[in-house]
């Protein structure tokens, strides 16, 4: 069985929820060496999240946005963990809300995403600069 893995850096986001599929297939070649497998994406980050969710109406990533905002809330009176800054604590628990890695089938080299699937980065924080994936593949 073989097994395939790279780390790569993604460039910096503004915080929302940004659409990184196409990255994640450009970067990753190795995908097209695996007929039927799994790939397994994970983020090395405790203030940044990976999902899946809806890849054809960027409305959707905005309403996550609003969300994850109103759920969680920076300045909340409870928080003790704020030394990086009001947005610190909210994404924390953003993130551990969302998960950390997400694993999709791959199929003739290909991700076996559904037609209005793609892979989502969180970035919860204001400033949180390039995030690093470690991207795993196996048949």
């Amino acid at each position: 069985m073989p097994v395939y893995q790279k780390t790569i850096q993604l460039p910096a986001f503004s915080r929302g929820f940004h659409l990184i599929t196409r990255i994640i297939e450009r970067e990753f070649t190795e995908l097209r060496q695996v007929q039927a497998g799994m790939l397994h994406v994970f983020i090395q980050h405790t203030s940044a999240s990976l999902s899946i969710n809806e890849n054809a109406d960027p409305t959707v990533r905005q309403d996550f946005e609003s969300f994850f905002n109103r759920t969680v809330p920076e300045n909340a009176p409870y928080f003790k963990h704020n030394y990086e800054g009001p947005d610190d604590m909210p994404a924390h628990l953003k993130a551990a809300l969302l998960g950390h890695a997400v694993t999709i089938p791959i199929t003739n080299g290909q991700l076996n995403l559904g037609t209005w699937q793609g892979i989502y980065l969180g970035e919860h924080r204001d400033h949180g600069g390039r995030r690093i994936l470690v991207i795993t593949a196996w048949s």
